[in-house]
């Protein structure tokens, strides 16, 4: 157990969705992020659980924050725990997902009349209120503003969050054969000791929340296998691992089940920089933008 005594059901839940729960965590101002294997689609109207989705998601995310914060994006991901958990730093999540998108698909092809696979002029930055009940609607700058869901200099923060992440993981799936389609981040605000204001990318970055297509013949490496019932999703997500060197090249899975002793054998990642880097708090001069 990693803290001798404390038991998983004696922990106080945070908060429980889809796919993860965050439990307090054993310092103050932490969290313990569990990945599940959970997976969903249409925002819970599809549901399924599959063996070993919550171990590699969790092993990819940690891995991507990890790289995120070596470039300067400061994450909530300070290091794992077991193959499936992580020790993340308590955030308030704002309730707007960021989207960027690189190459025409999902949501994008239906709402628009576009093809699938159409390479967009420049990437494109949408937004989308994080209410499942109302199907998470997009919305708009202004909406987000006027909302309150974010001030101007938080929101200009994380589109400039956004613009860096999808810069750097294009080109690191790139190396490795893999187009990033597109994805979804979610930001969280992280208080100081004088209220000062930070903004922390949260969440997770996986194959859930990431369109990955194998570069040389467009195989879907994401969670659209799921949506689509078009693969094997286990398969996919530990095609991205391989290629990422996270896990061994036989895999992770034996029999339909994670091979504890092999995932157990993987090691820990920590987010060094994340303990020893002083945070950036938002600058509150004029944002760009001439908001209203």
């Amino acid at each position: 157990m990693i803290f001798p005594g404390f038991k998983s059901s004696r922990r106080k839940v945070i908060y429980d969705g889809k796919a993860k729960t965050l439990f307090e965590g054993p310092e103050p101002g932490t969290a313990i992020q569990y990945f599940k294997d959970d997976a969903t689609a249409g925002n819970g109207a599809k549901h399924e659980v599959i063996a070993g989705k919550g171990v590699l998601n969790n092993r990819i995310s940690a891995h991507l924050m990890t790289k995120l914060e070596g470039i300067g994006i400061p994450t909530h991901f300070l290091k794992s725990l077991n193959m499936r958990e992580q020790l993340v730093r308590q955030v308030e999540i704002i309730p707007v997902e960021v989207v960027v998108r690189n190459v025409a698909a999902g949501s994008m092809v239906k709402k628009f009349g576009i093809k699938e696979g159409t390479v967009l002029n420049y990437p494109l930055v949408e937004f989308y209120y994080k209410k499942d009940e109302l199907g998470d609607p997009m919305v708009s700058e202004n909406h987000i503003i006027n909302m309150g869901w974010a001030d101007p200099y938080e929101l200009e923060e994380m589109v400039a969050q956004a613009w860096r992440i999808n810069d750097y993981l294009s080109g690191l799936f790139a190396g490795i054969g893999i187009r990033l389609v597109d994805f979804k981040v979610e930001f969280g605000r992280l208080f100081g000791e004088y209220e000062e204001v930070y903004i922390l990318l949260a969440d997770e970055i996986s194959p859930d929340n990431c369109r990955l297509w194998d570069d040389k013949t467009g195989a879907k490496l994401d969670k659209d296998l799921f949506r689509q019932d078009s693969g094997n999703i286990i398969e996919a997500y530990q095609d991205v691992a391989k290629r990422l060197g996270l896990v061994p090249q036989s895999g992770i899975m034996q029999g339909g089940n994670v091979d504890e002793q092999i995932a157990a054998s993987l090691g820990e990642i920590e987010n060094e920089l994340a303990r020893e880097r002083k945070l950036r708090s938002i600058n509150k001069s004029s944002p760009t933008k001439p908001w209203k």
